[in-house]
C-alpha cells in the first residue's frame, strides 16, 4: 500500500516536472522569437533605430563644439523623416560593425563600405549612396628622399602595404597581386585605423597604405607630404548595410534614399563634405 502511494507521488511529480519544462521551453522560444525578429515594423514600434558608424574626417566628427559629418547629417535627416529616435554608436573597425549588426546590437551600418562579393554574402546593401574608389597613399618625392611616387601597379611587386585589420580593401589587394603576377605584402595593423595609418605614411614610419579617395582627399589638405594620385581599383559604390533578415528595413531605406538623393539638401551635403 505504501509503495503504491509512493508510485502515485512519483508519477505526480514527474507530470509536474514535465509541465514546468514545457512551460519554460515555451517562454524561452517566445523570447527567442521576439529577439530574432527586428525588421522595420519592430523598429518603428520600439521608437528607436540603432546605427553604427565610424569616426573620420568625412562621415562623423567633432567640429568646434558641435557634431558634424556626411553620415551624421544623413542620419539626423532620416530621424526627422521617419519620426524615430536614431541612436548613433561609434566603432571604427568594420569587423566589429558587422559583428554588432549580425548580433542585433545595431540595425544599420552607416559608413563608407566598398561593396564586394565577400561582404554581399554576409549582409544586404542599400542602393548606392556615393561613388568611391580606393587609392594608394604614399609620400611625395620631396618628402621621400627624391623617390618618385608609384604610378604603375606593377611597381607594387614586393612592396608592403599597411591596412587596418580585416579591412575590405584586402580583397582588392589580393586580386591586384594576382593581376600583376607578383606578391604584394599586406600587413594588417590591429591597432591603427585608416587616418592613423595615413599619418604614419606622412611621418615616414610606413611607406604605403590604401583608403577611400574621399577620406584621402580630406587628409591631403592637412598632410601636404602625402600623394594620393594612384588608383588601386575601379570606381565602386558605397552603401549602407543591414541584416539579410531585415528586408522591410532595406526596402524602406531604399525608398527614402531614392527620394532624398533628388533633393537640394542632399546636393548641399555632397558639396559641404565631399567636394
Amino acid at each position: 500500500m505504501k509503495s503504491k502511494k509512493l508510485l502515485y507521488l512519483y508519477g505526480f511529480l514527474l507530470i509536474v516536472v514535465i509541465w514546468l519544462m514545457f512551460s519554460l521551453r515555451k517562454q524561452i522560444n517566445s523570447k527567442s522569437d521576439t529577439y530574432e525578429v527586428r525588421d522595420y515594423p519592430q523598429i518603428k514600434k520600439s521608437g528607436e533605430l540603432n546605427v553604427v558608424t565610424d569616426y573620420n574626417a568625412i562621415g562623423y566628427f567633432v567640429s568646434g563644439d558641435t557634431l558634424a559629418g556626411f553620415q551624421y547629417e544623413l542620419l539626423r535627416r532620416l530621424e526627422k523623416d521617419w519620426q524615430i529616435k536614431v541612436n548613433i554608436f561609434l566603432e571604427n573597425k568594420l569587423e566589429e560593425n558587422l559583428e554588432g549588426l549580425l548580433s542585433r546590437r545595431y540595425d544599420i551600418i552607416a559608413r563608407s563600405i566598398p561593396v564586394n562579393i565577400d561582404l554581399r554574402s554576409k549582409v544586404a546593401f542599400t542602393q548606392p549612396i556615393l561613388l568611391n574608389k580606393q587609392v594608394l597613399v604614399q609620400r611625395k618625392a620631396e618628402y621621400n628622399n627624391g623617390i618618385a611616387p608609384i604610378r604603375q601597379h606593377l611597381e607594387l611587386a614586393k612592396k608592403t602595404i599597411y591596412v587596418p585589420a580585416n579591412s575590405p580593401v584586402i580583397l582588392r589587394l589580393d586580386n591586384l597581386s594576382h593581376e600583376i603576377g607578383d606578391t604584394i605584402f599586406i600587413m594588417q595593423d590591429p591597432s591603427y585605423e585608416t587616418e592613423q595609418l595615413i599619418m604614419k605614411v606622412a611621418g615616414g614610419d610606413i611607406d604605403f597604405t590604401v583608403c577611400d579617395e574621399k577620406i584621402a582627399t580630406q587628409m591631403e589638405k592637412r598632410l601636404p607630404e602625402i600623394d594620393i594620385e594612384t588608383d588601386i581599383g575601379f570606381t565602386q559604390f558605397d552603401s549602407w548595410a543591414v541584416r539579410k533578415d531585415s528586408p522591410m528595413l532595406l526596402d524602406s531605406l531604399n525608398i527614402w534614399f531614392s527620394h532624398f538623393k533628388k533633393t537640394k539638401e542632399f546636393q548641399l551635403l555632397i558639396k559641404k563634405y565631399l567636394k
